[in-house]
């Protein structure tokens, strides 16, 4: 089957040659047919396989007749991230480059103003967040009554990152004669129920099994004391290891904290690499996503932000420093590498603590994932042992305390760029002038936690007035 046999207008065919795709993915060869004849769609397909252009030729294909009216969009496409809402946009702009087609993009990070005049010329297609949508709702710059189709896009991430209720309230915005296209990789229980809610008599596409993973990503699972600085010695020897093999890399964190340090680690010891969490701004997540896609960066160590959906088609290797702790987000994880029948390598650096997490992830995918150099029964005893402090008179709320310091110590110590010898002479001679005062006021019987100046008798000579007044005998 050919692109031509789906039903798509000469001009959408032409774009798609254009872009160099001749046959179509099973995704979108089960759904655009239905979608050009106006059905409610539910598509379910693993990471990678053509999902995005499954609703964006059909509906370039329906917006061919009609026209935009001020503020009210005739197509709706919601996305979870503002970087996954920028991807769809440019899938718009290459196919739709022989439609003059109005695309207005509502993300956060961008100015009202430029958005809201974009939404005043009109927009065939609007692709927005959930939050920023209802934001230019609620000011009364967008009317939903005109929408022709609604697309929910990655709707597990959706249910992840909080915003169904969002979606529930803008589905009831939006006319009730709407076609819905309906799109995830995952189908848990709470996704079922919106479907059945929202959708009416929609056609079923799944081409894989909820929850599998590519059969091109070899996954391997590697053991690591539970010290931080272990882990990234550990990542450090899986770079290396691979040498020439390892074209780029995603390596994914848990935590944005964690981005920031392993980041630093990373450029200190001498690797390529970037860093994308959401606490960056928009400007500065887009420049660096765009660097990694054009291969100026070879390392990103990013957070979830980056697992879903990102079209970045070749990506040979996937490190997850941190086991994630939803089962579902190891799927996406690894599924950036081994896209497009692409081979891609995926490994995951496992502690002691991680075994629950690895129970789930095994037990979602189907399968025993392989270690790469023995599993964690074959830790040598200094590997497992942590930084215990010694016991001393201290209470054991206190140790707690120093417990939890001592890593964080360690980590802003190891993450210290070295001090320079000035710099170092400087501090030298801080510490023995310091030392030098300490001792002169020891020596004069002063206590080191006052000051030296004269001790005051009562008030001394702050007595106030009230009390100078001579009183009645």
């Amino acid at each position: 089957m050919t692109f031509a046999d789906l039903g798509l207008s000469p001009k959408v065919l032409s774009a798609v040659q254009d872009a160099g795709y001749t046959v179509p993915t099973p995704i979108q060869s089960g759904a655009i047919p239905h979608a050009l004849q106006g059905k409610d769609v539910l598509g379910i397909a693993q990471t990678g396989t053509g999902k995005t252009a499954a609703f964006v030729l059909p509906m370039v294909t329906r917006l061919e007749k009609g026209r935009a009216r001020a503020r009210m969009p005739r197509t709706l496409i919601l996305e979870p991230t503002r970087e996954l809402a920028a991807q769809v946009e440019e899938n718009f702009i290459k196919y739709g480059k022989n439609h003059r087609l109005n695309i207005s993009l509502l993300i956060g990070g961008v100015s009202f103003d430029e958005q809201e005049r974009k939404l005043e010329r009109g927009a065939d297609v609007l692709i927005a967040t959930p939050g920023r949508l209802l934001d230019h709702f609620e000011r009364g710059k967008l009317l939903l009554t005109g929408v022709e189709i609604l697309v929910i896009d990655e709707a597990d991430r959706m249910l992840d990152m909080g915003f169904i209720p969002d979606i529930e309230r803008i589905c009831k915005l939006i006319p009730f004669t709407r076609q819905t296209l309906f799109f995830s990789a995952t189908m848990p229980p709470e996704i079922t129920k919106l479907t059945q809610q929202f959708l009416q008599a929609p056609v079923r596409i799944e081409v894989s099994k909820p929850a599998s993973t590519s059969s091109t990503i070899t996954q391997r699972l590697v053991k690591s004391g539970a010290k931080p600085w272990a882990k990234r010695e550990r990542l450090r020897d899986l770079i290396r290891a691979e040498g020439d093999s390892l074209k780029n890399a995603i390596i994914f964190c848990n935590r944005k904290s964690e981005v920031a340090l392993l980041f630093r680690s990373l450029v200190r010891h001498e690797f390529d690499a970037g860093a994308l969490h959401g606490d960056m701004d928009q400007r500065a997540r887009m420049t660096m996503l765009e660097n990694f896609r054009n291969g100026k960066l070879k390392l990103l160590v990013a957070s979830d932000v980056a697992a879903r959906g990102l079209d970045i088609p070749d990506v040979s290797h996937v490190f997850n420093f941190d086991v994630p702790t939803h089962a579902e987000d190891y799927v996406h994880r690894i599924g950036r590498t081994g896209r497009a029948g692409r081979l891609g390598k995926a490994f995951t650096i496992v502690t002691k603590s991680d075994t629950k997490y690895l129970d789930a992830i095994e037990k979602l995918i189907g399968q025993d994932i392989e270690w790469l150099d023995g599993d964690l029964s074959t830790l040598s005893p200094e590997d497992e042992s942590e930084a215990t402090p010694k016991r001393g008179r201290t209470s054991r709320r206190n140790e707690s305390k120093r417990d939890e310091k001592r890593p964080r110590a360690a980590e802003a110590k190891e993450a210290e760029k070295p001090r320079s010898e000035k710099q170092k002479d400087e501090r030298r001679q801080a510490i023995k002038t310091d030392n030098q005062e300490r001792r002169q006021r020891r020596d004069r019987g002063g206590d080191d936690r006052w000051d030296d100046g004269p001790v005051p008798v009562g008030f001394g000579d702050n007595i106030p007035d009230f009390m100078k007044v001579p009183g009645k005998v």
